[in-house]
């Protein structure tokens, strides 16, 4: 009770500036290809608080790879030679002196649509996994705990809150897409507190109102609240992987906030994931697409073919490669 919000509202202080948007930059990089470049070069951005928004990698056929990397600065220092000499130094120093890179200014720059054939986008951004869906019994186990997740209303105990309490297993990402949730759901949340036990499990406790101020009463709006908690937390990616020809694609979509950011990380996770595996990427990139009411974050990778990891004729190669990425992406590594 102690802890519990008082009824009255939070000062604003305008006087506060807000930030402004940041510079988008065009990194560049040349290089010869290895397995695990792309990777690599993500580590070092993610080391370095550079935000990758957009990528397109290409490789040439005389075995080279071309990279082009739309970013923001963390720090907001790269239009400085200090911090671009930084960045380079960092590259050459993991690549090789063979590498070449670029900072340039993008100016205009969009976030990018990527267009799906209807087949894939309907498969990709369905509402639920389908029971056939591959997964290793570790990630079945986590999933099969989310389902069992509890989330209660109770507005007995504060004057002016709702509280929002959640029981569920645990996974990278959680408290992200719970909040990404409240806040997409226009619920704001005055306090909060977790925690987790020693088996694997998450308990939330959130003091929350709805945008007029008013507490969370109606059964029908908990419900839906309850509803849309439930699939964001048991589906907050998907990850699917299509032979395109003599080609194997895979796909990882996330949906975008509605402040317009994109889920953080999951570019470095599944290049992770692919490079643990020793697959190399022929071609990789980032986009837009619009379905199911909402925008999603897509990740597109060409996979190349190897006699050590045969992509193309192995439906079981190709299971491996979406159960280590989602199990990467959310953080189930037993």
């Amino acid at each position: 009770m102690s802890m519990c919000p008082s009824s009255y509202a939070m000062p604003f202080y305008p006087e506060i500036n807000q930030p402004g948007p940041s510079q988008f930059y065009l990194l560049k990089l040349f290089s010869a290809d290895r397995k695990g470049l792309l990777h690599d070069v993500t580590h070092i951005l993610s080391e370095l608080e550079l935000l990758i928004h957009r990528v397109k990698v290409s490789t040439t056929p005389d075995g080279r790879v071309i990279d082009l990397f739309f970013i923001t600065d963390g720090m907001e220092l790269l239009h400085t030679k200090e911090r671009q000499e930084e960045t380079y130094s960092m590259l050459m120093a993991t690549l090789g002196p063979s590498v070449s890179c670029e900072i340039l200014l993008a100016e205009g720059f969009q976030q990018g649509f990527s267009s799906l054939p209807p087949t894939i986008s309907e498969e990709l951004f369905r509402f639920e996994l389908a029971d056939s869906d591959s997964c290793s019994k570790s990630l079945c186990a986590e999933m099969k705990k989310m389902q069992k997740a509890t989330i209660n209303f109770d507005n007995s105990l504060s004057p002016a809150h709702t509280l929002l309490q959640i029981n569920c297993a645990d996974q990278k990402g959680l408290l992200y897409d719970i909040l990404r949730t409240m806040k997409d759901c226009s619920i704001q949340v005055t306090y909060g507190r977790f925690w987790s036990d020693n088996k694997g499990f998450r308990e939330v406790d959130l003091f929350i109102k709805q945008a007029d101020g008013k507490k969370v009463i109606d059964p029908e709006k908990q419900d839906a609240l309850s509803s849309r908690l439930r699939s964001e937390m048991l589906h907050p990616l998907r990850v699917m992987i299509v032979n395109r020809g003599p080609d194997t694609e895979l796909f990882v979509a996330n949906p975008v906030e509605l402040s317009g950011k994109g889920r953080p990380r999951v570019f470095y996770d599944a290049t992770f994931a692919l490079k643990a595996l020793g697959i190399c990427i022929f071609s990789a990139e980032i986009g837009r697409q619009f379905a199911s009411e909402r925008q999603w974050e897509v990740y597109r990778f060409l996979l190349d073919d190897s006699k050590e990891f045969p992509l193309a004729n192995s439906l079981v190669n190709r299971n491996r490669v979406v159960d280590r990425v989602r199990r990467t992406l959310l953080g189930c590594f037993n």
